[in-house]
């Protein structure tokens, strides 16, 4: 009925009809209604028709209409990823977001004219999330719970809680499911659904993030009798048809915490010029066959989540951390991809065929840097010092075609039994990890190659050009600091402005302004190409334990059948749903011990002095990027007791009134934290005191000869792009 109602629909003479008439063009009895109405919801809700005044149906286009995918920032402002994408990212102001929230599935009517890429909701198709977590409250005549995620930025009444198993207390943590919410001008209800204890109780704070993005804690009972069924080894029978590789000199090199290893190299030199490089990634999709409650979970959580205190895997562990991981000293079974590369780096020759390894030894990537920095002490350690030779010499032929250097230091976060941060520790992206990435990288794009060669249906990551818009904007603040900025709609001409911002002091904070202006990757069933890597043809493989998308990805390489009950289309939306949900899972798990370690310093009348890099400025403060934190907050300009500071819009930098001090972007200052608020999610820091004196900004030689008044606010869009 489906395509019927489409094809109709689609007609150059079609008048915009309703159910009735419908029924009889369609040639339907009329005992069909019911079937055609449950039809006609479903294509609505999916963004497929629309309804329209007097309950007609139409194609979305035709009253340019689009549906998509609408995130909302902290600020309130939307951005729409249409369902199609050929269609560009549209901006939705604060006031025409309707009740729409993060993640929601929305129908939105773009402004005229086109040019201005704006639009406004008119309906929310399906809400992403029907259940958050906030803390319960009390106003004068009210229960509400103000909600953990500040780009909800609604109270919801809730009526006194029944029946939740425990007591309810002001100030608690619980989970509402809300009800219906149609109008913007009220306030959304709801009903309290669980109770989960005081912020402060052990073990709450990391429950609320569990609960706030739907994490499943456990596997279904069927999903882990499957698991135990297939066995803890490789059986003889598993062998058939697979190139024994289990003399090679295969090892893995992960985290120090690893343990489910995805993927494994082994290289040997074939003549003075040529090399042949081994890559195995586990063999998944040998135990995880469509149609069964493995494969159902699997693609349901679309991949791992890795929260700063444990992983909610994709696959039981029976699977993730034991027959599928290529652990050292053990059978395993792979899908290898073979390459013959020459001593400059490029590939002659790939080859893809299913394999058994047995790995020599499991590296963690210190182990690897240190064994690179001196001379190798063996047949394994020789093996890595010319993987290394040969990954570096990859890695500059890529950057050579124009992939994009954006890499930063991340954080890892230690925790001690009571789930308190001991440490925080910075893991840099250095040769040991660019030795693995590059070889990882190297199998994606030859794996989409060979499906693009043999049009196979697929899932691809795609990394989409950035909008013109944001790319002038970016190029305008970029003007504004003196720095030369060609057409940054030209590769070659934003690869020059990033080694240029590598030499200067305010590099590092245009490079994260640069960022975000970049869409964000995710996955679809057109391989549109990837532009931060600067590959037409890109693809996950490397990560099927981790990574729904890889098991689909080994699916069709090696022709074995999909899931039937649904498309690889539908797929692609929903793991690149999971994936954002769980990134935004994982950066709230940290923030959230984060907040509590920052708490204890304020509480202790000791807060820890951190360097700090300006990476904006307003007319109220300075927004400061603290690496030793991994996260960023703001320095209101009330904290500074000692001197008036006044914005110079111009040039774009804030002046001492009194003593002529200057804060300019990119500035490295050390700042202490000032105030946690929970509820905002927010950081205020203060600059760090020497003495009884803040740490001083630099001096200015000259003052301005002009102040400007304050402009209106500025709000980064948010995005980014994920390598591996």
């Amino acid at each position: 009925m489906e395509n019927e109602i489409l094809k109709l629909l689609g007609r150059g003479d079609y008048a915009p009809a309703n159910i009735p008439e419908l029924l009889q063009q369609l040639g339907l009895a009329r005992n069909r209604q019911q079937d055609l109405q449950r039809e006609l919801h479903r294509l609505e809700l999916g963004g497929r028709i629309a309804r329209v005044k007097g309950n007609c149906y139409i194609l979305p286009r035709e009253a340019d209409l689009i549906p998509g995918r609408i995130r909302i920032n902290r600020a309130g402002k939307g951005f729409l990823q249409p369902d199609d994408s050929a269609i560009k990212e549209i901006a939705i102001p604060e006031n025409a977001t309707l009740t729409a929230l993060h993640e929601d599935h929305v129908l939105v009517r773009r402004d005229r004219p086109e040019s201005k890429n704006t639009g406004t909701v008119i309906r929310v198709l399906k809400r992403r999330r029907t259940k958050i977590v906030g803390t319960l409250q009390k106003s004068t005549r009210f229960l509400l719970v103000v909600p953990d995620d500040p780009r909800m930025q609604h109270d919801i009444y809730v009526p006194e809680p029944r029946d939740v198993g425990r007591l309810a207390h002001i100030g608690d943590k619980v989970v509402v499911e809300l009800h219906e919410w149609e109008s913007p001008n009220a306030n959304p209800e709801g009903e309290i659904i669980e109770v989960l204890g005081a912020p402060d109780e052990e073990g709450v704070d990391m429950l609320s993030v569990l609960r706030q993005y739907n994490l499943p804690l456990h596997f279904p009972k069927t999903v882990l009798a499957e698991a135990r069924a297939i066995g803890s080894e490789v059986a003889p029978r598993d062998l058939a048809g697979r190139e024994d590789c289990r003399a090679h000199q295969v090892v893995t090199i992960d985290p120090d915490d690893a343990k489910d290893f995805d993927d494994a190299i082994c290289l040997q030199r074939v003549s003075a010029d040529q090399w042949k490089l081994w890559v195995h990634i586990a063999d998944v999709s040998h135990y995880v066959k469509p149609g069964t409650a493995l494969d159902d979970e699997a693609r349901k959580r679309g991949n791992s989540t890795y929260l700063v205190d444990r992983v909610i895997p994709m696959l039981p562990e029976a699977l993730s951390n034991e027959l599928c991981s290529l652990k050292p000293g053990v059978d395993r079974l792979t899908k290898c991809v073979e390459f013959l590369v020459s001593r400059e780096g490029h590939v002659l020759a790939t080859a893809f065929y299913p394999a058994v390894i047995h790995s020599q030894r499991r590296f963690a990537y210190r182990e690897v840097l240190e064994i690179l920095q001196r001379q190798p002490a063996g047949p394994l350690e020789r093996m890595l010092h010319d993987a290394n030779e040969l990954a570096q010499r990859i890695r500059r032929l890529r950057f050579k075609a124009g992939s994009l250097e954006l890499d930063f230091p991340e954080s890892k976060i230690r925790l001690d039994e009571q789930g308190r941060i001991i440490r925080i520790e910075r893991v840099e992206n250095d040769i040991s990890h660019q030795l693995i990435e590059e070889c990882m990288l190297l199998a994606n794009e030859a794996v989409a190659a060979r499906l693009m060669g043999r049009t196979l249906p697929a899932i691809y990551r795609v990394h989409e050009t950035p909008d013109e818009r944001r790319l002038r904007e970016y190029r305008e603040e970029v003007l504004s600091h003196r720095v030369p900025c060609g057409n940054l709609n030209k590769p070659a001409e934003v690869q020059k402005l990033l080694q240029k911002l590598g030499t200067l002091p305010v590099g590092q904070a245009l490079k994260i302004g640069f960022l975000k202006s970049l869409m964000r990757a995710r996955y679809d069933v057109n391989p549109l190409g990837h532009y931060g890597l600067a590959k037409k043809k890109y693809t996950h493989f490397t990560s099927p334990i981790r990574r729904y998308a890889d098991l689909v990805v080994h699916r069709a390489l090696f022709l074995q059948p999909h899931s039937p009950a649904k498309s690889l289309k539908e797929t692609a939306e929903h793991i690149s749903e999971t994936e954002r949900n769980s990134a935004d899972a994982e950066r709230d798990s940290k923030d959230v011990k984060l907040f509590a370690f920052l708490k204890a310093q304020l509480a202790s009348g000791k807060p820890q002095r951190y360097p700090a890099l300006v990476t904006d400025l307003r007319n109220f403060g300075f927004f400061v990027d603290v690496t030793g934190l991994a996260m960023s907050g703001l320095v209101p300009l009330s904290t500074i007791k000692d001197d008036f500071f006044i914005y110079d819009e111009q040039r774009n930098q804030l002046i001492g009134r009194r003593t002529r001090r200057q804060i300019r972007l990119g500035d490295k200052l050390e700042v202490q934290v000032a105030k946690v608020d929970t509820f905002k999610k927010q950081v205020d820091f203060c600059l760090a005191k020497t003495g009884d004196v803040p740490a001083a900004p630099r001096k200015l030689d000259r003052g301005p000869k002009r102040f400007f008044a304050p402009g209106p606010s500025k709000q980064s869009p948010r995005g980014g792009w994920r390598r591996k």
